[in-house]
């Protein structure tokens, strides 16, 4: 690996999202990655208010907790941040500029945007932190599993996330192409729909530039 692409790949952030069990949580206090997800919108990865709790309990503290919504209430996203159970919100759903200015003036933590990409996105001012692009899904407002065209998002010069599809296999191209702030990483590692450790750890080791 030549200096310039172990700087690139040291300067990226990665996120281990959908967090379920104790064995994750022990998994990435291991890995080290920088962000992880618990998905309290409708899904196979869903965790309560209370399983949540007792996960961050339990990470590492320099491990930062994102919590992942689909159109949710703004009290139950506000008792998560005042509890400190979260550290980052992800509006994965059809939140608008009102929504997101309301939950801003409420609470401190970072709003991260997701835009589900199709076809080249209008990437419009925003009230939000950060953007996240996600593979567009008629049926599911994301966890498609599946990648876009990077090419599309070229150009974006606020900070992004990028999800879909990612994997041990794609993830060095993905920062190549379009040099993201995080990348966003879930069924790609996982076996069987549980996450593994193994795969957790070495994709870590990847964007960390350790391998």
């Amino acid at each position: 690996m030549n200096s310039t692409n172990y700087v690139a790949l040291a300067m990226t952030k990665i996120k281990i999202c959908g967090l379920t069990r104790m064995a994750d949580i022990y998994a990435v206090n291991e890995a080290k990655p920088d962000y992880i997800g618990f998905v309290f919108a409708k899904s196979k990865r869903q965790v309560s208010f209370q399983q949540a709790a007792a996960l961050k309990a339990e990470c590492a503290p320099s491990i930062k907790a994102v919590g992942v919504f689909v159109n949710q209430e703004l009290e139950f996203i506000k008792r998560l941040c005042r509890q400190n159970i979260i550290d980052l919100i992800q509006l994965h759903g059809d939140e608008d500029e009102q929504y997101m200015t309301a939950l801003k003036k409420a609470v401190a933590n970072p709003v991260i945007k997701a835009i589900r990409v199709k076809e080249h996105p209008a990437i419009m001012t925003t009230a939000a932190d950060y953007i996240l692009f996600d593979t567009y899904s008629k049926e599911h407002y994301g966890g498609t599993g599946q990648c876009f065209d990077w090419r599309l998002i070229k150009g974006c010069t606020k900070p992004f996330y990028l999800a879909g599809g990612l994997d041990a296999g794609n993830i060095k191209a993905a920062m190549q192409t379009v040099q993201p702030y995080c990348l966003d990483v879930s069924s790609g590692v996982e076996t069987n729909g549980i996450k593994d450790k193994s795969k957790i750890i070495t994709i870590v080791d990847i964007v960390k530039g350790r391998i």
